[in-house]
């Protein structure tokens, strides 16, 4: 079981919504055995989301639906199962890792309007006209759009940029994010109390910050939290080291 302050975060998380368990599968897998030939033996993995708080016919039925989407490998070692993450799915997930994981210095800086000769919507654009889409300064933009560089920006496009239910989704992940920076500070967290702590931060803040397109910090209004708390989640992986499995053991 977790420890006390880590068992209270667990109910904080979870307080936030969104809690799929297979999206939680999706993101112990994705921080904890992202990397090629990692595995997670089904005991360990079954203590990590049991100090969640997911029930285990949940977690079973949440891992028989990634195996059949095929996110998800498993063969048995005598009588244990070992689960992993299938090619495509560490595919996919090294990919929005560069994200997820990206440090207030990655953040674009700088902005861009292009005008575009048909409605077709480039990758890393978000539309705020017909064939006209704003972008981080430092996109490739498509070779026959217009390109205008930017530098004020207008009170009605931060607001218009500036998604209402998104903007109070990070105010409450902020306030969780910035909980667990409290309650860590004198705590010495065992190896199931960091996998748990590490997992449930990158869940939630990779269902928030996957919505939409990265974008510098001036394109939104003053109360849109996205970059604090990536300044946030930047440090508290930072602190939180990630454990050896191997370490997690049953009492």
């Amino acid at each position: 079981m977790p420890s006390d302050p880590v068992s209270r975060l667990v109910d904080r998380y979870a307080g936030l919504g969104e809690q799929r368990v297979w999206s939680l599968l999706v993101s112990v897998f994705g921080d904890l055995a992202q990397s090629e030939g990692a595995e997670i033996d089904g005991p360990v993995l079954s203590m990590i989301l049991g100090a969640m708080k997911v029930k285990p016919e949940a977690a079973r039925v949440a891992l028989h639906r990634l195996r059949k989407d095929g996110w998800i490998l498993s063969r048995r070692i005598g009588r244990i199962r070992r689960h992993s993450l299938s090619p495509i799915a560490r595919r996919d997930s090294l990919a929005a890792s560069r994200r997820i994981y990206a440090t207030p210095e990655g953040v674009p800086a700088g902005w861009q309007v292009i005008v575009l000769e048909d409605q077709a919507q480039p990758t890393g654009f978000v539309r705020i006209a017909d064939r006209v889409y704003l972008g981080a300064a430092a996109l490739k933009p498509p070779e026959t759009a217009l390109v205008l560089g930017g530098a004020d920006v207008p009170t009605w496009l931060r607001s218009a940029l500036t998604v209402e239910p998104l903007k109070k989704q990070y105010q409450a992940l902020n306030k969780v994010l910035a909980e667990t920076q409290s309650a860590i500070e004198a705590v010495d967290l065992a190896p199931l109390d960091r996998a748990v702590l590490r997992c449930l931060i990158v869940h939630n803040w990779r269902r928030l910050i996957l919505k939409h397109v990265d974008l510098p910090r001036d394109l939104y209004a003053d109360d849109w939290l996205e970059h604090d708390c990536r300044a946030r989640v930047a440090d508290l992986l930072s602190r939180i080291e990630r454990p050896d499995l191997s370490e997690i053991t049953a009492p």
